[in-house]
């Protein structure tokens, strides 16, 4: 049992270092600096083992996409690691029934699309915690099966939104449709690049532009997003639970 626990550390540690030496290299090449890019460890299915090993390695943002599972894993690491403060990133599609768990038990929801959910998050966020951090995720390539606002719809609702005094408008999330030629690639981030800059230039004080994942990470990083979304190349092939 010690040697496959011990192998196990040792895998998640080594792969987080290949991991963020991506990130470096791709930084350096496009000419930026590696430590304004978030690495993002996707941890959902993963048990609160593998996560701890993450954190003990220095990983300290989290992503999780089913709020039950992850609701489970937050109050087991802070019941018993209460000295153990991460970061929690919601990053899946949300339910209605799902605001509440999520407004109080996460940082940063990445997939806000709709403007009531985004109102339910505001008004479910508890007094004691700061606002909670909200990414408006796109539907940038068009595809009829991913959630995500369209282009046009953008504007209206980073107006809404930005208003809300519970949440923080930080920037835009994407999730395109999957390319192994990087021309093809850098298409949707391009795009997105453009959307995160036209709500800067009128008046939005966004930070974030969360896209890129382990197949197309490096040309995301070089059309500037500023969190990359990494589970498999750290945590190894999931197991998918049941679904909500």
């Amino acid at each position: 049992m010690f040697i496959q626990v011990f192998s196990i550390m040792s895998i998640i540690t080594d792969h987080l270092k290949e991991v963020k030496e991506r990130i470096n290299q791709a930084a350096q090449k496009a000419e930026r600096d590696p430590s304004g890019i978030l690495l993002l460890a996707v941890s959902k299915t993963q048990p609160v083992e593998a996560i701890l090993e993450a954190a003990a390695a220095g990983q300290n943002a989290f992503g999780e996409n089913y709020e039950q599972e992850a609701v489970a894993k937050i109050r087991s690491i802070r019941t018993n690691h209460p000295d153990l403060k991460l970061e929690w990133h919601f990053i899946g599609p949300i339910q209605s029934n799902k605001t509440r768990a999520i407004a109080e038990y996460f940082d940063w929801v990445h997939s806000v699309d709709r403007e009531r959910i985004a109102k339910r998050l505001s008004d479910q966020r508890p007094a004691d915690l700061p606002p909670l951090n909200i990414c408006l995720q796109i539907n940038i390539s068009g595809e009829t099966s991913k959630s995500g606002i369209s282009p046009e719809n953008l504007p209206g609702l980073a107006k809404a939104v930005s208003v809300m005094p519970r949440l923080k408008l930080r920037g835009l999330m994407a999730i395109p449709e999957p390319e192994t030629d990087p021309d093809k690639q850098r298409k949707p981030f391009r795009a997105m690049k453009a959307l995160f800059r036209q709500l800067q230039e009128a008046g939005f004080e966004l930070d974030t532009l969360s896209m890129g994942m382990s197949g197309d990470m490096n040309t995301a990083i070089d059309e500037g997003a500023t969190t990359v979304r990494i589970g498999t190349a750290i945590f190894g092939p999931r197991n998918y639970p049941v679904q909500q």
